[in-house]
């Protein structure tokens, strides 16, 4: 069943063609999400864009991406933990810019020199790497982790600027880290299957002279299948200039972001994953 699924995720990423960028998560990449169900409209924005994130070929999570703050609203993947080198190269999303570019994430010298785009251009559908240069305080801040993968194309497809917020330095290093590296485990034992959604609420601050917006929030849930009769959640949010992470019930951080986003009542998973 496994290679079955593998197979048809590949064939969606090939028979889309230039459609990375698409109108739904639930028609083109529903897999990574618990039964198939996006978040609800409560956390769209203004301006959104909707990311199938496509590495050689292979998509390997899903990213809202707010257009207007420049920082994805959030990105939703299946939890496989495992070791591995920590990639360096940092890619960018081409069809941002339009449909007519490549459906696969790529390096900005890549799109500069081979597909001459200007940085002007780049610059202007999304971050690029100059808006996160001589921080101070901040660093880039995954939302879908390296970490939570297992092998090396999954975790260069994380490097993806559309996947990052600027995240204060002590919180990403610190509660936030450990939250990753050590709650995660603890609370995804027994669990079959691990469904995420890491998220930033926009705040009021922003770097790279007001092109990119600093979130005042992140949050994070998780609904683990553990088997056919038992499903468990969970739910964590962390202020963006605090080194603490507050662990709560789905039900509870659905609550929260509600009255954080004020768009209406937040949900993050179907109604199978419970709430308490």
């Amino acid at each position: 069943m496994l290679w079955l699924l593998l197979l048809q995720v590949l064939a969606s990423c090939l028979w889309l063609g230039h459609s990375e960028v698409v109108k739904s998560f639930e028609t083109s990449c529903p897999q990574f999400f618990f039964r198939e169900i996006p978040p609800n409209e409560a956390l769209e924005p203004q301006k959104p864009a909707w990311i199938c994130q496509c590495y050689k070929n292979q998509y390997y999570f899903a990213t809202l991406y707010d257009r207007k703050m420049r920082i994805p609203v959030y990105s939703a993947y299946i939890y496989q933990p495992g070791p591995g080198k920590r990639p360096k190269t940092w890619l960018v999303e081409p069809q941002l810019i339009g449909p007519t570019y490549p459906k696969t994430m790529e390096k900005e010298w890549t799109l500069l020199n081979r597909y001459n785009v200007s940085l002007e251009k780049l610059s202007q559908s999304q971050a690029i790497l100059h808006d996160y240069k001589n921080l101070t305080g901040l660093n880039r801040g995954h939302l879908n982790p390296n970490g939570h993968h297992d092998d090396y194309s999954s975790r260069v497809a994380t490097f993806s600027l559309t996947n990052i917020v600027p995240q204060d330095e002590k919180l990403n290093g610190g509660a936030w880290n450990n939250y990753e590296q050590q709650t995660m485990i603890r609370r995804t034992q027994g669990c079959q299957t691990t469904y995420v959604i890491t998220g930033a609420v926009p705040g009021n601050n922003y770097i790279a002279k007001g092109r990119v917006n600093k979130p005042s929030h992140l949050w994070s849930a998780a609904c683990c299948v553990v088997d056919n009769n038992y499903v468990k959640a969970w739910g964590v949010i962390a202020e963006n200039d605090e080194n603490q992470v507050q662990l709560l019930t789905l039900g509870e951080l659905e609550d929260t972001l509600t009255e954080l986003y004020g768009r209406g009542q937040v949900s993050l998973f179907d109604s199978d994953c419970p709430r308490e």
